[in-house]
């Protein structure tokens, strides 16, 4: 039977874990995985915590857009047009997360 390995040791497909951290439910797959390297961990504890603040900020800002629409139509077309850029902030900061975190650093928001 093989032996546990110690804590704190790093698995040979960190970098893929690492990426899987920041793809959204995706993050799962570390986390509940790799559970023996604490730097995958903190990276999937940290994309899931980003995947929630995401999820939760497209909720609010989706009923602003409604609300906005409901009472000044321009107002709330032209917010509704800021989507696109949204996510790709959203896209930028997973990207920025992924790069630091193949890196042996962090991204912390």
């Amino acid at each position: 039977m093989p032996e546990p390995a110690p804590a704190g040791t790093t698995s040979s497909n960190r970098g893929v874990m690492i990426v899987l951290s920041y793809l959204w439910i995706l993050a799962l797959v570390p986390l509940l995985v790799e559970k023996e390297d604490q730097d995958v961990q903190w990276h999937a504890k940290h994309g899931i915590v980003l995947m929630v603040a995401e999820i939760a900020f497209w909720i609010v800002y989706n009923i602003v857009i409604y609300m906005f629409a409901a009472v000044f139509t321009p107002l709330g077309c032209v917010i509704g047009l800021l989507s696109p850029l949204i996510a790709l902030v959203f896209l930028a900061i997973h990207i920025m997360a992924i790069v630091k975190g193949l890196n042996g650093q962090r991204l912390i928001i």
